[in-house]
């Protein structure tokens, strides 16, 4: 028996990334898979910001990745302080043409072109406290099945949770 070939199911782009910073997304993603992560992007934090990734490991461990696609990308949004709270490590990534002095040395660094990436310099780690482990990882389960979901039945109720 053939198979069909099925076609994938893509998420539509909700339009406030610059195409850099895609590009920055998708090498990073592949990067974090390559390590042992999951990942799910433009997640609401219950802080009330939005991780550009968050990525999970299969021990629970969660790192937040902010992407920066220029220096005044950088300088402009210093929310990313925000981002501990809610996992064990923080990077940003960026493309080849940021200076990698502007990034902060308690962060790490990981330089990335829509093909792939590389670790700049290793985050420090700052453990998760147990409760707010939990509710990340609930949090990124549900973000993740709502997604597949609205993908499978895109005129279903779950526009609101993606």
């Amino acid at each position: 028996m053939a198979h069909a070939l099925v076609k994938p199911l893509v998420l539509p782009a909700d339009g406030r990334q610059s195409e850099t910073a895609l590009a920055v997304a998708r090498g990073t993603a592949r990067l974090l898979h390559a390590h042992g992560f999951c990942v799910v992007s433009e997640l609401p934090l219950p802080s009330g910001r939005r991780a550009d990734l968050v990525a999970l490991r299969d021990n629970g461990e969660i790192w937040i990745v902010e992407i920066k696609s220029s220096v005044a990308d950088f300088r402009a949004d210093q929310k990313w302080q925000d981002y501990r709270a809610h996992c064990d490590r923080l990077f940003f990534a960026t493309s080849q043409d940021v200076p990698c002095e502007i990034f902060p040395p308690d962060t790490g660094l990981i330089v990335a072109d829509a093909f792939g990436a590389a670790f700049y310099c290793e985050a420090p780690e700052h453990k998760l406290a147990a409760a707010t482990r939990k509710s990340m990882l609930v949090l990124v389960a549900r973000a993740a099945a709502l997604r597949l979901q609205s993908l499978i039945d895109p005129n279903g109720p779950y526009a609101e949770f993606v």
